[in-house]
């Protein structure tokens, strides 16, 4: 049954809340406590707004509004469904708490060129908050372009021949994938479909009857490799590279904005493009499901190899995006909703874990997780944070990501799947394996030998504050601190996300 579709301009303001708030930025940029504030209520105001259309979603009702009409069956519209609300609520509210951490951050370590910092910050909201609520394939692909420009000059904030290195591999392999796969993919839907609007329900997609078997195949390959977002192999090299940037980006990069834009896309293209009954007759779920588990297990046998905490978390973030895209290729209700209800469960996990990374090097100038023997006893609260945090990226209960595990080991069992369900027990051990030392090290470890002075920034630019003792800033303390506990909350009470993925497909 097709739902009920309520016409709002309240979608129209949510997407503008960041690109005002953008603007404000901007024209506040020498006065930086104003500044921060415009960030702030630009993030609460998306927030809010995205909160206040729980109501209709959750009653069944699909929220449409439509800027304009290009062709028949092509328009630049936005909507909020469930699969909507699972995104939008998570980015909404984390671009929030980072508005605080980033402050801390970029002060802590008197960073240049805060205001475009801040400034494109708030464009990569504008555009994943624009592919959350995006009514078809076009609109998608339009704000996804957007979220890989405005972070350009986030990865490249350093403007160091690393920092441009980086920026240029996250660039090229982006923009050449969307481009050279997406495009092309997208208007051969439109030839065949006469529309690129998104189905309203996940199990009947758009692609007519009689579109041949094989042209199906090669759209989606197109559509599951040219999201290279999704940190999928091979292409998924750009992301550990982008860890040149600040930590408050590789934050946005893994848990708020671009990561999630790249899974967000490729499963609402995956169930509302093809649809489960058509990825079922040509059995393109299974096939999907262990594609993805290489990169799951590649991902965390890297992780195990990484010195460096960021570089660590970046291929922790390879591996674990790919379970998002391994729940919905089971293809039932079970494995769906584990799989969707991943998206918020890494999100408020891999950010805390970042959050965490910034304040010891902010506090301590240290990168390398064999220079942190012994700082659990300096940071208590900061390594507390991380701890819980790790338990979630190991789905360890109570923890969010226990949750979404346990659905889709469920799932895979409801799919007949032995593979995948020995894939998903074998990555959860490999989870522990480069989780576990980090905290044990901090903990228990001893203390590295003192380096004679602090480490400079590493990027060039001036001298780094001198080494503090205890923890981070406030400003930095208080938001690892609020996204650790919800990490714990979701795990306790996944009401509100759960009931969001299980209505994808009922």
């Amino acid at each position: 049954m097709a739902p009920k579709i309520v016409e709002d301009s309240r979608l129209l303001y949510a997407v503008l809340a960041p690109l005002i708030g953008a603007g404000l930025v901007m024209a506040t940029g020498r006065k930086p406590n104003l500044r921060e504030a415009c960030s702030f209520v630009a993030a609460a105001t998306l927030f809010g707004i995205t909160w206040s259309l729980i109501p209709a979603v959750r009653a069944g009702e699909t929220v449409h509004f439509t800027l304009f009409q290009l062709l028949p069956g092509l328009s630049f519209s936005l909507r909020a469904d469930a699969l909507s609300m699972v995104f939008a609520l998570t980015a909404s509210f984390l671009w929030v708490v980072a508005v605080f951490y980033s402050a801390g951050y970029m002060r802590g370590l008197e960073e240049h060129a805060q205001t475009r910092f801040s400034t494109c910050f708030a464009l990569a909201l504008f555009g994943a908050v624009g592919c959350a609520f995006a009514d078809n394939l076009l609109t998608l692909y339009l704000f996804y372009e957007i979220v890989s420009v405005t972070t350009y000059p986030l990865v490249a904030h350093h403007q160091d021949d690393e920092g441009y290195e980086g920026g240029k591999k996250y660039l090229v392999y982006l923009t050449t994938a969307a481009k050279g796969l997406i495009l092309p993919a997208m208007v051969l839907i439109y030839v065949l479909s006469g529309t690129l609007d998104f189905a309203h329900n996940a199990h009947v997609g758009i692609l007519p009857a009689g579109v041949h078997n094989g042209v199906i195949v090669v759209l989606y390959i197109c559509c599951i490799l040219g999201f290279a977002k999704n940190g999928v192999m091979p292409l998924h090299n750009w992301l550990p590279s982008a860890m040149v940037a600040p930590t408050p980006v590789s934050a946005l990069l893994h848990a708020v904005a671009v990561v999630k834009v790249g899974v967000f896309s490729t499963v609402r293209v995956m169930l509302y493009v093809f649809g489960v009954d058509l990825m079922g007759r040509l059995h393109l779920g299974l096939p999907t499901a262990y594609f993805v588990s290489i990169t799951i297990l590649v991902g965390s046998v890297v992780a195990l190899s990484k010195d460096n905490l960021k570089a660590r978390l970046a291929y922790s973030t390879v591996s674990q995006l790919s379970y998002v895209i391994l729940g919905v290729a089971l293809l039932n209700p079970t494995g769906v909703s584990g799989g969707l209800f991943h998206i918020a469960a890494h999100a408020f996990s891999k950010i805390t874990l970042f959050f965490c990374a910034g304040a010891i090097y902010v506090t301590t100038h240290k990168k390398d997780i064999s220079e942190m023997g012994g700082l659990g006893r300096q940071m208590p609260w900061t390594f507390g944070a991380f701890a819980l945090a790790a338990l979630s990226m190991i789905g360890v209960p109570p923890v969010a990501g226990f949750t979404s595990k346990l659905y889709l080991l469920v799932g895979s069992l409801e799919a007949g799947s032995i593979g995948i369900l020995v894939v998903l027990i074998a990555s959860a051990l490999l989870n522990a394996a480069y989780f576990a030392p980090v905290v044990y090290h901090a903990f228990f470890g001893q203390p590295a030998v003192p380096a004679a002075a602090a480490a400079p920034d590493g990027h060039g630019h001036g001298h780094a504050p001198a080494v503090r003792t205890g923890e981070a800033p406030l400003a930095m303390l208080i938001p690892l601190c609020l996204t650790a506990v919800i990490s714990v909350a979701l795990g306790l009470y996944p009401d509100l996300f759960m009931q969001f993925a299980s209505a994808v497909l009922p």
